[in-house]
This record gives structure tokens, sequence and C-alpha cells, in this order.
């Protein structure tokens, strides 16, 4: 049986990988897809392209993993890829209710069926745009996102990382 993993992952976070891991080691085959929405263009620090090449970059060393994307409903996009179910990754109770309405919706309207993977504990705080906040103050987020992440925010908010680190330096000096 095969999967398909939906989100805008922008960017993707270790709670995404923790899922997606646990995922491909359930199912034959994952398809991470980029969901977009022409309405939603500009709301988001990467592009799609960029977003794309994150993935292909922190997905690389599965075997059974692969990344599209695709504009519109989830379940237009189910029905090209049928014997497929939708993953979820849940991180909190209020995570499962908004969920469970749109589980519930795709069942309906398109026939598709969703499995729930709880994210880690340890992940259970983290989310893309908590992950992107941070990282546009300077923040370490190496910890919160994969390595194709880290390096995408960081390229993205160079200015601000290299002004904090040339505080930090200063302040170092200082301390001496």
């Amino acid at each position: 049986m095969n999967a398909v993993f939906p989100g805008s992952f922008d960017p993707i976070t270790s709670g995404h990988m923790d899922v997606l891991t646990r995922a491909a080691k359930i199912f034959d085959h994952v398809t991470v897809t980029v969901m977009h929405n022409a309405r939603k263009q500009g709301r988001h620090l990467f592009t799609l392209d960029e977003r794309l090449d994150i993935l292909r970059e922190a997905t690389a060393h599965f075997g059974n993993v692969g990344v599209d994307s695709f504009g519109g409903l989830l379940v237009d996009y189910m029905a090209r890829t049928p014997g497929s179910v939708i993953v979820r990754g849940l991180r909190a109770v209020s995570d499962y209710e908004y969920e469970l309405q749109i589980a519930h919706l795709n069942r309906q309207i398109g026939n598709a069926e969703t499995v729930f993977i709880m994210a880690a504990t340890r992940w259970s705080f983290v989310s893309s745009s908590m992950v992107r906040e941070i990282a546009s103050y300077g923040g370490d987020v190496s910890e919160m996102v994969p390595r194709a992440s880290a390096g995408a925010l960081r390229r993205k908010h160079e200015d601000v990382y290299r002004e904090r680190e040339t505080q930090a330096a200063v302040l170092n000096a200082e301390s001496r």
C-alpha cells in the first residue's frame, strides 16, 4: 500500500521527518506532496520550487519516498494515485480536532482514507511557523529542522544571521 503525505512544508521540520520516517517503514511508497494554493501565493517564506528542492534534499536518503506538488483538492490528487492513503502527523489534541474534520471531509467527498501518525513528543512543540519566526531573528533552528531546511533558512535570512554572529563576536571579545 502507498501513502501520500501532504502539506505546505514551509519548511519541512524534524517533526515532519519523524512522521515521514515512520510512514516510510509502514507503507511501500510515500509521496510527500507540497500542496500549493494560488490564493496563498506570497504568504510562504519559500517558493514552491524552493520547498520542493528542500524536500528532495531532506528525503534523498529514503529508498521509498518521492516528492511531488499539487494544487487544488487533495481528493483530486488522491484520485490520481489509486490505492493510496493520506498520512497526517499529529502533535497535539488541537491538531486532532482539525485533522479529524478534514479526514471526514476527504472520505465524504473523495472516498480517501486518512491514517494519523503521532509525532514524537520531542517534536510536539515544533511547527513550521515557529521555526520561520525563530530563524527570522537569526536563532538556531538546527535541532528543529533537517539540514536541508536549516541551510535554506540560513540563506533566506543571511543578513540577520551575519549580524547576530558579528554581535556575538564583539561581546565575546569584550568579555576577554
